[in-house]
């Protein structure tokens, strides 16, 4: 019964995939045509499938920056940075819808010895960091092997400092894919998509208002209470917005 299961699992996922592949080249003839809308309707279709892929937020973005959609065509073109964080395509074109927002945040570089530790721990990503000390430990077990049952002074003295070496680095390595683990939960950024909303002191529509944005900005949220979002702008100021006025972009 198990085979025929997968047989038709995967009959089935064979068909979706060869769906979805037809209309993503028929929406990118659309979007050829000058048919935005229609290609933007095409594109969606595959993303409800549950298709996700760089190419297509990108596709999607581009659709969006044509009809002067500004909010969405910069979250598409930051959910397709996701994917692909070094593209030069993707890079480029978000570049030219920044220019389409209002609001200049000027962004305030870290510092100091935050700055150093952040920038050792985004050398790797959390699984490598994690595949590292793995590695090391069980290098620091195969030495110590070695010293326990060398007979030579000179080996066992190689084999000991070594072994010291690479339990302190796998030690290391851990605090730095714990590090890393942290950095990624606490990244949680979102476009505003109203095309203006106003920031509270609190998260409430009673409280004083901070400041005002505007949509494609860019934020990180902090916290979140009740239907109300913390945010955090790029120059360090903090305020509480409807959750209705953003999107998060890391939700698939």
């Amino acid at each position: 019964m198990k085979p025929l299961i997968y047989i038709l699992f995967f009959l089935l996922s064979t068909l979706t995939l060869a769906q979805n592949n037809s209309a993503f080249e028929q929406a990118n003839t659309l979007y050829n045509e000058g048919d935005y809308t229609n290609a933007l309707e095409k594109y969606k279709s595959i993303l409800d499938a549950g298709d996700h892929s760089a190419e297509l937020y990108f596709n999607m973005a581009n659709a969006h920056y044509k009809l002067n959609h500004i909010a969405p065509s910069i979250y598409y073109y930051e959910k397709a940075l996701l994917l692909k964080p070094n593209d030069k395509d993707i890079l480029n074109n978000i570049a030219y819808a920044r220019n389409m927002t209002i609001d200049a945040i000027d962004v305030v570089p870290e510092v100091g010895f935050t700055r150093l530790l952040n920038n050792a721990t985004n050398t790797l990503s959390f699984d490598n960091w994690a595949k590292l000390s793995v590695s090391l430990m069980v290098l620091f077990v195969l030495l110590f092997l070695i010293y326990y049952f060398s007979y030579s002074t000179a080996k066992k003295r190689f084999a000991f400092v070594t072994s010291l070496a690479s339990l302190g680095l796998a030690l290391v390595t851990v605090l730095f894919a714990f590090h890393k683990y942290e950095l990624v939960e606490r990244d949680q950024p979102a476009i505003v998509f109203a095309r203006e909303a106003q920031i509270k002191s609190e998260p409430n529509l009673r409280s004083i208002e901070a400041f005002k944005l505007h949509e494609g900005t860019k934020v990180q949220v902090l916290d979140t209470v009740n239907n109300w979002k913390e945010i955090k702008l790029a120059d360090g100021k903090t305020g509480w917005v409807v959750s209705d006025d953003i999107k998060m972009l890391k939700i698939f």
